[in-house]
């Protein structure tokens, strides 16, 4: 068997990690997707990039997708136990919609997309399972919460052993959220620097007792009174408020109105656990400068697009 004969195209979810008090464990798939196409050549490296990272079409080996399909190509040579075995060319094309720094996973659904394209591409892809798929996408991205989530859709719950990154997917009752994207961005590293390498004991108690209701009110559709104590935080959000002002006023306002919101991921987007006709009615508490994005969870994650029934426009 060799190599996919013609192009392989992946398609991925945007995410939401923490969900307030689910740090660096809890994430939601979301239905806004990045198209990732993938084709062994002759020779040469082509790169094609439409919508939000065209600027770094031109980095060649050091693109992010690129470098994640040679890594994964060099595990499943591994696997195999056959030696290297390499393309003489990749063709790269892109067509993301997730927008980048903004704390919707961008960078993990480039990451996921890599690792599925080259299973779809390499000889020996079935040798490397899902469980070895979160394992290897958390070893480049440093954190299972994005990732989980966009390999398996839903609700995940993932954490880490001395043997890697492990997750559970869990089928959230909540059906859509409505993201608010502002037009700045914020790097996850600059907002992650931010934080305490402590925090006081009952800061971190309440917030393992929130992070459990969480669970609890997402699976089990349980009002919005209980949700909005669910996703209180005292673990990161207060923390990096002075990179993220705006956002934290947000968050603020929309939860002095009764609505669970939370900081997406690192930031800068909200992300409310409510209804685009409930914002619509709030414009108040929402105000000016924010892209308003009503999504559903996305219930599958990243998967090889075959037909055109699942072609998105």
């Amino acid at each position: 068997m060799g190599w996919a004969d013609g192009p392989v195209l992946v398609r991925t979810p945007a995410t939401s990690a923490n969900l307030g008090p689910g740090f660096d464990s809890l994430g939601l798939a979301l239905a806004l997707y990045d198209d990732v196409e993938v084709e062994a050549t002759s020779g040469g490296l082509s790169i094609e990039v439409d919508g939000e990272g065209a600027e770094v079409a031109d980095r060649g080996e050091r693109h992010l997708i690129v470098r994640v399909l040679r890594r994964t190509f060099d595990v499943l040579d591994e696997l195999a136990g056959t030696g290297p075995a390499r393309p003489d060319g990749l063709r790269l094309r892109c067509r993301n919609r997730i927008p980048h720094s903004r704390g919707l996973g961008s960078s993990s659904a480039a990451i996921v997309a890599g690792i599925v394209a080259a299973r779809a591409l390499h000889p020996a892809g079935k040798l490397l399972d899902d469980a070895g798929a979160l394992r290897l996408a958390t070893e480049i991205e440093g954190h299972p919460d994005n990732v989980a989530p966009c390999l398996a859709g839903g609700l995940t719950v993932a954490w880490t052993t001395p043997g890697g990154a492990r997750s559970v997917r869990l089928e959230p009752q909540v059906r859509r959220v409505v993201a608010f994207v502002p037009g700045q961005r914020l790097a996850t590293e600059r907002a992650r620097g931010l934080l305490p390498e402590s925090v006081p004991h009952g800061d971190a108690a309440a917030n393992a007792g929130r992070a459990a209701l969480l669970v609890a009110a997402l699976t089990g559709g349980l009002d919005a009174g209980i949700l909005l104590d669910a996703t209180e935080d005292r673990l990161h959000q207060e923390y990096r408020a002075p990179a993220m002002p705006e956002s934290a006023a947000l968050v603020a306002r929309l939860r002095d109105a009764g609505v669970p919101a939370v900081i997406s991921g690192a930031g800068p987007t909200v992300l409310a656990f409510t209804t685009a006709a409930q914002v619509d009615s709030m414009g108040g508490e929402v105000g000016k400068g924010w892209h308003e994005h009503p999504l559903d969870v996305a219930t599958r994650g990243a998967h090889v697009v075959s037909g055109e029934s699942e072609t998105r426009a």
